[in-house]
């Protein structure tokens, strides 16, 4: 080979190991950070429905998919009896949850893009011969570690609320469960344990639920990791590897090539940073419950009942820190207490543009206060960007809250993912906090 071919084929490869390196998709995880994927952006292996913008999936998404999210948090609170394992109110439900990571399941790891959920415990995928299930599935047979769970083991007893049965005539009575949602809509499960791989990490015998068929309805394409506080979640069956602490920073949804990332552990982890106390509801023990004691609008505290942000473990009532849903809800008084306010101090007129009910020109954006969330310890100023939302013509801004669905007798209020992207959300419950500090996540 002579020394221009030498050349040129040094400068080709280079130039591919460029390409590379600059590609963000291409970057792996490393240690305890994994990337955390918009389940629509280009480094995402979901294909989204066709869409004129990003403006428009958001709105369908708020408008369409948050009030059965809504609905399904507060039905959990409501509940007597602690379900470790809920499954929401079907497909539209789970798209909502619209970041993914991605984790690797057996021995050897088989790449799953799992949807990231604050608000459930176990994980659970599709399974290799399941009815109604996606093309990518979980392969059990290929992997050495996999072992299915009897019903003698504590992590089937852990399955309440929903129906479990065994089934007997193997080695051992597999533990069994069905769950309903959506009306129509139900899958049947097998509670397993395999090697859970998350970036660097190797979390043995992890339960999960392997899931065996799918009727009246689809599921997360690739399955849920769940990161609440209940004992089938991953910051249980972890251990000590991550002392109970993981944190997100979340990208925004018009960052298309971008992604955002998940420490898990202590490791990482901002050194300084403001807190409010987590609290727990016995009833629900897995949300993750903050005081939230006022929302300010410019310098204007809005003056709402107390009964409407207290936390009460009674009820349920109080404010969850949640990663499904989309916008900002609020119980309905605390709502129009919040966008009057708002009002007075932006120039109308005033629109509709799907759920967002206060939406004005673009041109009086200069006007808009900003939006302080008051927490025990910590106030949260929202930046622009958290607190409107435009139109895909770029005409119109919004504020980007909405009430909560006044078709059920809802008690809580959740800060949702708009409201949290490029912020470090840290959930320490070994030490019953929670952290909020700026962070350019993409």
């Amino acid at each position: 080979m002579d020394l221009r071919t030498s050349m040129l084929v040094l400068f080709f490869a280079l130039l591919i190991s460029t390409t590379k390196a600059l590609d963000p998709c291409d970057s792996q995880s490393n240690g305890n950070d994994l990337s955390v994927i918009p389940i629509y952006s280009k480094c995402s292996p979901f294909k989204p429905p066709k869409i004129e913008s990003w403006v428009n999936t958001i709105m369908d998404m708020a408008s369409t998919n948050d009030p059965e999210r809504v609905m399904y948090l507060s039905s959990l609170v409501a509940k007597k009896k602690t379900s470790s394992v809920p499954i929401g109110s079907g497909q539209r439900l789970f798209n909502i949850n619209n970041y993914v990571v991605r984790a690797k399941l057996g021995s050897p790891g088989q790449l799953m893009y799992m949807v990231l959920d604050t608000s459930n415990d176990a994980a659970w995928v599709p399974c290799s011969g399941c009815a109604g299930c996606s093309n990518t599935m979980f392969t059990p047979n290929t992997s050495s570690s996999y072992t299915p769970l009897d019903c003698s083991k504590p992590q089937c007893s852990h399955l309440r609320g929903v129906s479990t049965s065994c089934v007997s005539g193997g080695p051992t009575d597999q533990c069994l469960f069905n769950q309903t949602y959506g009306g129509d809509s139900s899958f049947s499960a097998t509670l397993v344990q395999d090697s859970l791989t998350l970036a660097n990490d190797v979390v043995p015998n992890y339960a999960f639920g392997c899931i065996n068929a799918v009727s009246g309805g689809s599921i997360p394409t690739q399955g849920l990791l769940g990161l609440g506080r209940g004992p089938l979640s991953l910051l249980s069956q972890s251990g000590s590897l991550y002392s109970g602490l993981f944190s997100y920073c979340l990208p925004s949804f018009k960052s298309y090539y971008f992604s955002g990332s998940l420490k898990l552990g202590p490791l990482g982890q901002p050194s300084k940073i403001r807190t409010t106390p987590l609290l727990n509801n016995p009833h629900r023990p897995s949300l993750y419950f903050v005081n939230l004691t006022g929302v300010s609008i410019g310098r204007v505290l809005v003056p709402i009942a107390p009964e409407f942000l207290a936390f009460n473990p009674n009820t349920g009532s109080g404010t969850v820190i949640d990663s499904g849903t989309v916008v900002t809800r609020f119980v309905q008084p605390a709502y129009e207490a919040i966008r009057d306010q708002f009002r007075k101090q932006v120039k109308g007129p005033f629109s509709n543009l799907g759920v967002f009910d206060t939406c004005f020109a673009s041109t009086s954006e200069a006007e808009a206060p900003i939006v302080t969330f008051h927490f025990t310890g910590l106030d949260l100023k929202l930046p622009t960007e958290n607190s409107l939302i435009h139109s895909s013509s770029g005409n119109l801004a919004c504020l980007a809250m909405a009430a909560a669905p006044n078709n059920v007798n809802s008690v809580l209020n959740v800060i949702a993912n708009y409201q949290q992207q490029n912020l470090r959300i840290l959930f320490d419950v070994a030490n019953s906090r929670v952290g909020i500090a700026r962070e350019l996540c993409n």
